[in-house]
């Protein structure tokens, strides 16, 4: 839009990432369509980047976690270099059979585990149960439906967005948790502990796009081809690894046996502000 012959426009473009997290997921269609072009989906492995590799300023304050003994603990996990005292310290976190209390979220490394645990969690609650089924448009294939075509709440109910709030008031985004206060007709007043009210949330829209290569531009285009509304929540008293990105929990209860991709594991601890609100499953 500014200068197209020149690298990102000419504009000069601020990167901010770890590289020792989880890796891109890119769908198998998507991939087809990129393979002809680039190596690999990493962003260091665009044309641009190629070219014209970037300066590169690492960050070495951590804030999440202040206890140097675990902040030493998940390094070595970071950087494959564990010690057995290391791992004698990860054990201790070992709890079998533990009970957890409200506020504890579990994270898993499927979304049939976490939505297991959160079925469980849902039929205990004693409150009706109220439930809301999702429109579709146009071509919205299920296997991509980013929410439950029937979602079912009750008040008291953990629970997670799983979009953001593109009001300008930006109020709640994907990944933030809370507990349903009640729930009306088309409605759910969800708390969240950094908000004094709670929220009042209505069902949002999602998009599914097709991308095309324009032979004649060699540009690649999008067009929406269908749609998908529903209520933009969902049951959380668990979530999946790649869903905590980002996210920060006083509490957590880590289930990784079945981890399948590198940095999993060490995504999942460090979520945690402290070692003594780790359990491990």
């Amino acid at each position: 839009f500014r200068n197209r012959a020149r690298r990102f426009g000419g504009g000069q473009v601020l990167m901010i990432g770890d590289l020792q997290q989880l890796a891109p997921v890119v769908k198998d269609d998507e991939w087809r369509l990129l393979q002809a072009y680039y190596k690999g989906p990493f962003f260091f492995q665009s044309k641009v980047l190629e070219l014209f590799p970037p300066e590169t300023i690492e960050l070495t304050h951590i804030f999440r976690q202040s206890d140097t003994i675990f902040i030493d603990l998940l390094n070595q996990i970071r950087e494959n270099r564990l010690t057995p005292v290391g791992l004698n310290i990860l054990q201790s976190r070992h709890i079998p059979n533990f009970d957890a209390p409200k506020g504890y979220i579990t994270l898993t490394s499927h979304n049939r585990q976490a939505e297991s645990i959160n079925r469980e969690k849902l039929d205990a609650i004693p409150t009706k149960p109220h439930t809301f089924r999702a429109s579709t448009e146009g071509e919205f294939p299920e296997s991509s439906y980013p929410n439950e075509a029937t979602l079912t709440l009750k008040p008291g109910a953990q629970v997670m967005f799983i979009k953001n709030d593109v009001s300008r008031e930006k109020l709640f985004f994907n990944g933030k948790i809370g507990i349903v206060e009640r729930i009306t007709d088309n409605t759910v007043y969800v708390k969240c502990d950094d908000l004094d009210e709670p929220l009042a949330v209505e069902p949002v829209e999602w998009q599914n796009y097709k991308y095309t290569i324009n032979e004649a531009t060699n540009e690649i285009e999008e067009s929406v081809i269908g749609k998908f509304v529903q209520m933009p929540l969902k049951p959380a008293w668990a979530i999946t690894i790649h869903k905590s990105q980002g996210l920060t929990f006083d509490h957590a209860i880590i289930d990784a046996n079945a981890a399948f991709a590198h940095g999993q594991v060490y995504v999942a601890l460090s979520r945690c502000r402290t070692l003594q609100g780790l359990v491990l499953a």
